[in-house]
């Protein structure tokens, strides 16, 4: 076929549900994902279905991501007026929506200013550079480091899978980026005494980057005693404190901000997830204390056009119009109920329940061979939706509208999973 003939054919694309099968899928899309074995093709509210017709009850949310569940009037409005109007431009010109919801982040939160991306890796690693560039500007730190958790995550770039204190996300990717240190989380000696370790001349610790509550590393929420303690350490030795937001920002722990639980404010702080309720949208938040980029030190071509940032705002409003800061608090403390009851029935088979709002965990008995997939798994045969935080941590991160109808179902569907693990 000549390149003309090539140029006129058409591009044959099936919409039928079931034209495209998971083998096909695996064949053409690169296996970075061990993927269910199901075909999610439309949701609404805090349900999902499949191709093959299955409902599901929703309490992955994407990951923590769709804020406002699946087609929310608000959402649906927002896209679509804003889609017919502009949708994306360049960050050389000013953009209206960008703005608007960058004062509706500062109005809500301590930051100052507002940096957009498009994901919370981008988020992350602007942050990191913003630090690096504190430590030479402002602290005089010629090889500056950044402590981080262990058990933590903060991306998959190269600079944030370094910061991520997790080796099996590491694995393969050698060299790693310098400048990083581990130290355990919620452990306040074994922090100052790695402050201690690292000031070495021109290589000094210049920041810390901690998540308020650890997601991927099991659901642990960090302690008000140790998150008092690391924002002084950081205002006595001008260090920056970071906080990754990524997952528990935007209403997710019943507050809008994670740091709220933790009676601190942090320096640099991101968000991604939840921002836009599920449209692309990554942002690092700062005091104008430690603003120090000026044009050409950072950038991102698609970051805070005017389709995501449209939605962000659409969630912004629809978080305080319809009280879901409420609801997250309230449904998570019937979720956590829930969990602890199932908890006391199997003491055998899981530990703790931990979690802040609409996210939160259960953990199953190291010394049982039954895992967090396995349980995911028996979930989804019972239409729950389920996502794994470890092998051995069940995370529960549904809508901010679930219901308690819903939380009622999820819990009973939960129950039908563990039956079945154990027959």
């Amino acid at each position: 076929m000549s390149p003309e003939t090539l140029l006129q054919a058409p591009i044959p694309i099936s919409t039928e549900p079931s034209a495209f099968s998971p083998e096909q899928f695996d064949q053409v899309v690169m296996t970075t994902y061990g993927r269910f074995p199901i075909t999610l093709d439309r949701g609404e509210g805090c349900r999902v279905w499949d191709t093959d017709g299955n409902a599901y009850l929703d309490c992955v949310a994407g990951i923590a991501t769709c804020t406002l569940g699946h087609a929310h009037p608000a959402l649906v409005k927002a896209v679509t007026q804003q889609i017919k109007k502009l949708h994306h431009v360049s960050n050389l010109y000013y953009i209206r929506e960008q703005g608007q919801l960058a004062q509706w982040i500062v109005d809500n939160s301590c930051a100052d200013r507002v940096f957009f991306c498009n994901s919370g890796a981008e988020a992350n690693e602007a942050a990191i550079k913003l630090a690096r560039k504190y430590a030479h500007d402002v602290q005089d730190i010629q090889y500056p480091v950044i402590l981080t958790a262990k058990a933590s995550f903060h991306g998959r770039t190269i600079a944030t899978v370094t910061a991520t204190g997790q080796e099996k996300y590491q694995k393969g990717f050698d060299p790693l980026l310098p400048g990083f240190a581990y130290v355990s989380y919620n452990d306040i000696e074994a922090l100052e005494h790695a402050i201690g370790d690292i000031d070495e001349g021109n290589r000094r610790v210049g920041a810390i980057m901690l998540e308020p509550l650890q997601g991927e590393g099991g659901v642990r929420p960090g302690d008000l005693e140790y998150f008092l303690r690391v924002r002084k350490i950081c205002d006595d030795n001008g260090l920056l404190l970071i906080l990754d937001e990524v997952q528990v920002g935007m209403g997710r722990t019943g507050k809008l901000w994670g740091y709220e639980n933790l009676g601190i404010e942090p320096d640099i702080f991101t968000s991604a997830k939840g921002l836009a309720g599920g449209i692309p949208i990554g942002a690092m938040m700062c005091k104008s204390s430690c603003d120090r980029f000026g044009p050409g030190n950072h950038a991102s071509t698609f970051g805070g056009n005017p389709f995501a940032c449209a939605a962000g705002l659409a969630v912004a409003e629809t978080i305080s119009a319809e009280g879901l800061l409420q609801n997250a608090q309230a449904r998570g403390e019937q979720l956590r109920k829930t969990l602890r009851a199932i908890t006391n029935q199997h003491p055998d088979l899981f530990v703790e329940v931990r979690g802040w709002g609409l996210i939160n965990g259960i953990e199953l008995n190291a010394e049982r061979e039954i895992t967090s997939i396995d349980l995911v798994k028996a979930a989804m045969d019972e239409g729950l939706l389920l996502v794994p935080a470890g092998p051995k941590v069940v995370r529960f991160v549904p809508p901010l509208i679930i219901s308690a109808e819903e939380i009622e179902e999820a819990g009973t569907a939960f129950e039908r999973a563990i039956a079945a693990v154990l027959a």
